[in-house]
């Protein structure tokens, strides 16, 4: 046996050898039983979600934009937390509960949810908004749909402040560990916190509750495949540049955080496990051909396990594609349409 030093090396190896045990082509169970018993141990893993308190929401401005309001608000999500988001609603919508609307979550990155709806005040913020084409939120309101954008937990608005002497630590990390102790963890705060967006979309006079989607950009497309996996109200999802491999881009690259996963995860599912639950209904993955956070062959790979996935469901149809000849970014070559399609 080759003896093992570093801890990257074993688990490397271990990765190699690894089958999840509910991953759907190990289970051995027809599409219908395997996503009963995934589901189910997926909720299991995220943990108990915070108990439901009264929104109480209380819009802070609302500015014209032109063809559509932005609209700052911020609503209760548990007992000791509140959400900054920003809504924005195009002109033409109308206080008839018919317009559809799409929840947009952010990724990493400084600016949180002011990058997504096209707050580009600086050119720090200009900057990182053309880098990714990252403010599909602005863009999809332009279209056309209601769409709310909160910054997650220790993002935007809610990142802690740690004293700049400190040793330099990842939030993201530092928060994983602290709410282990307690058994709670960031990723399900955050999932929590996108079903209460959902819970205000669906009190707003312009906004179809039967017609919410959603959409996010890498940290933002954890959020999206975690979140539309566990919540059926979104019957319409864009994951960006997310859906790889846990071999790929979080054993060999390392390239993830403690916001993006739970205790015992790999051991059940893979990624693509996790998106094939959103399963039959429609779901786009973009893909960069020039992503250098997540390679374009490790997101291929991703894509063949939901799509097998879909097959399963008998929904090949509802799986599709959007390979686009740019970097860890939005295309928005497909997404208007698919939206219009599915919502």
């Amino acid at each position: 046996m080759k003896r093992t030093f570093t801890l990257q090396e074993y688990w490397m190896r271990l990765a190699e050898e690894h089958k999840p045990l509910l991953s759907y082509k190990n289970a051995g169970l027809s599409f219908d039983e395997w996503h009963e018993k995934a589901r189910e141990k997926l909720l299991d893993l995220l943990g108990p979600f915070p108990e439901k308190v009264p929104l109480d929401p209380v819009i802070e401005y609302s500015v014209d934009q032109g063809d559509y309001i932005r609209r700052r608000v911020v609503f209760n999500v548990d007992k000791y937390m509140s959400v900054p988001a920003i809504v924005l609603i195009p002109k033409c919508a109308k206080a008839d509960k018919s317009t559809p609307a799409i929840l947009c979550s952010h990724g990493h990155g400084p600016f949180g949810k002011d990058s997504v709806v096209g707050m580009t005040g600086t050119s720090e913020r200009a900057a990182d908004v053309a880098a990714a084409n990252y403010n599909f939120a602005e863009q999809m309101a332009r279209a056309g749909f209601v769409t709310i954008s909160p910054d997650l937990r220790g993002f935007g608005e809610r990142r802690d402040k740690y004293d700049p002497i400190d040793i330099p630590r990842d939030p993201c990390n530092l928060n994983y560990v602290k709410g282990s102790i307690f058994g709670i963890y960031p990723l399900t705060l955050n999932i929590w916190d996108m079903k209460c967006c959902i819970d205000y979309l669906e009190t707003m006079d312009e906004v179809d509750p039967d017609r919410i989607g959603m959409m996010g950009l890498s940290q933002g497309g954890t959020m999206t495949t975690f979140t539309t996996a566990v919540e059926p109200r979104i019957k319409a999802c864009d994951i960006i540049s997310y859906v790889n491999p846990f071999e790929a881009f979080g054993i060999r690259d390392g390239n993830f955080c403690g916001s993006q996963v739970v205790p015992g995860i790999y051991r059940y599912f893979d990624t693509f496990d996790i998106a094939g639950l959103i399963a039959p209904r429609p779901c786009l993955m973009e893909m960069g051909i020039y992503d250098a956070c997540f390679p374009f062959e490790d997101l291929m790979k991703g894509y063949e396990g939901t799509l097998e996935i879909y097959k399963g469901a008998d929904a090949e149809d509802r799986l599709f594609t959007d390979i686009h000849p740019h970097g860890h970014a939005f295309s928005g070559a497909k997404a208007f349409d698919f939206f219009r399609e599915n919502l």
